[in-house]
């Protein structure tokens, strides 16, 4: 029997947008909780993740990429950012190697050195054909005295997720037992999820500034009525000439998306599904306050 101090806390993944997070964590709890595409900005909510061990859980929390703002959707991505800094137990800086601006990851350096809070810095895409600058970071990272790990979430044969948890496990508070149940792997609700698997396929498909200004709202999640879980989403963008763009000539993208969404529901889920969908605009919602707390977007005034 191990004499380990079980462990247990919140670590905050931090970085900049499409930095990895999210492919970083449905690497780590190893299902998918996160989702992931090539669209800037793609998180807007933080999204735990639990990983359990002999000696430990560690709920994994990616937030959103660190951004400078004032107002609307921009001003809620970083508040919810930084919020998810200040209520960690202990960081992991994501520095993914392909941001062209050095000054840009220096910053996420200095977020997580002045949090007060222990971290890990993570050299994140090493899989890409960035020679030098691994070891620029290293050198910037050497006087701070943090753990440095490095390593690619698409690399198979990269045993980043072992890596992460042997650097964070000593860092974790003491506990006398998990904070969440172990059969979890997300805290995530079915409902939560189901909307995010329907936006990640609208940016999957769509291009330009569409998937920006892009939200869903699930209206109805019916599955206590037989065999068949109903769903009812809605499809919010920001301007009324992008709503044909999201429905597609004779309607053949809007089946397109619904047709995968609804694939990946059922697998979530292990049951069938019947999704509706529908493509409804507000102008410049993402500015809006009141629609932004509608659609869970909540903003602090202070």
């Amino acid at each position: 029997m191990s004499d380990k101090k079980f462990r247990a806390g919140f670590v905050g993944l931090i970085g900049l947008p499409n930095s990895g997070k999210s492919t970083l964590m449905n690497r780590l709890v190893g299902e998918k909780v996160s989702i992931v595409t090539a669209k800037p900005q793609t998180t807007r909510r933080r999204v735990m993740g639990l990983v359990n061990t002999p000696n430990m859980q560690a709920v994994f929390v990616d937030a959103p990429g660190i951004i400078h703002a004032h107002s609307g959707l921009n001003l809620y991505l970083r508040d919810e950012a930084m919020d998810v800094i200040t209520n960690s137990d202990v960081l992991v800086a994501v520095l993914n190697i392909d941001e062209p601006q050095i000054e840009k990851l220096d910053q996420i350096i200095q977020l997580a050195k002045e949090s007060g809070k222990p971290w890990v810095a993570l050299i994140h895409k090493t899989d890409l054909p960035q020679i030098h600058r691994p070891q620029i970071l290293r050198d910037r990272l050497a006087p701070l005295g943090v753990p440095v790990i490095s390593g690619s979430s698409i690399d198979p044969k990269d045993e980043i997720r072992e890596k992460i948890l042997e650097a964070i496990e000593p860092l974790l508070p003491e506990a006398e037992r998990p904070l969440f149940d172990t059969d979890l792997y997300t805290l995530s609700t079915v409902r939560e999820l189901s909307a995010e698997i329907i936006r990640e396929k609208c940016f999957e498909n769509l291009h330009q500034e569409v998937p920006f200004g892009l939200a869903v709202k699930i209206n109805h999640f019916i599955e206590d009525r037989g065999p068949v879980v109903h769903i009812d989403a809605e499809i919010i963008v920001a301007k009324e000439n992008h709503r044909p763009i999201v429905i597609g000539r004779e309607g053949a993208l809007i089946k397109k998306i619904g047709s995968e969404a609804r694939k990946e529901i059922e697998a979530l889920l292990d049951r069938k599904v019947f999704l509706e969908l529908k493509v409804t605009s507000r102008k410049n919602w993402m500015k809006n306050l009141g629609v932004l707390k509608d659609l869970g977007y909540v903003i602090n005034p202070s």
